[in-house]
């Protein structure tokens, strides 16, 4: 029976999500209710939007993630290293440990499948982009050593890396090994924060 009486902490959260994942992937996002995932999880439906309070965060849960990096980008840099620059050390991290928010995780496949057969993850995605987009803009308008015009550089910067990791997601669905993907996914990069340089970051 669903454990109704408590809401639950972190594994709590981490059972929902595991269960929830394993579920879309295996019939696809559209095909799962919440309720199923509640019965899977024995927790009742009040508390898995207690955790996630859209269904379409059961399966797209980094944004937090990705806001956080971004943030730090901004607020963490080293010294004498500018907001640009510290952006570009935090995607080529990603790259270079090919963590999930670069699309290049080892089960980024059936991840970016499901998404791709979803509108309601498709739409997400795009809202999330907006979000991370105006999280940004604020980081880099409170930075007193941004010189640049913060609303430009977070759109142009979101919408380059979207743009990187769309064409990564296409090449590996069609099959391309990991590796040239990898290396193409780090070309893209250095073609994005090469005209985020010269065209909307002097000063900066």
């Amino acid at each position: 029976m669903p454990r109704t009486g408590a809401r639950g902490g972190p594994r709590t959260r981490a059972r929902i999500l595991a269960v929830a994942n394993r579920l879309f992937l295996e019939r696809g996002y559209e095909a799962v209710t919440v309720a199923e995932i509640a019965r899977a999880a024995e927790v009742s439906s009040v508390t898995v939007f207690h955790h996630f309070p859209r269904k379409e965060d059961l399966f797209m849960d980094r944004a937090a993630d990705a806001a956080d990096l971004l943030r730090s980008a901004v607020r963490d840099r080293r010294p004498g290293v500018d907001a640009l620059a510290s952006l570009r050390e935090t995607s080529f991290r990603l790259l270079d440990t090919r963590h999930p928010l670069s699309g290049l995780a080892e089960r980024s496949v059936p991840f970016l499948r499901t998404v791709a057969g979803s509108p309601a993850l498709i739409a997400r995605a795009r809202g999330i982009g907006s979000e991370l987009q105006a999280t940004l803009a604020g980081e880099l308008e409170h930075d007193p050593d941004f010189a640049g015009e913060p609303a430009l550089l977070a759109a142009f910067f979101v919408a380059g890396y979207t743009v990187v990791l769309v064409e990564t997601a296409r090449r590996l669905l069609a099959g391309e090994p990991a590796g040239t993907v990898q290396a193409s996914h780090g070309e893209g990069l250095e073609r994005l924060f090469t005209a985020l340089r010269d065209g909307v970051a002097a000063g900066s």
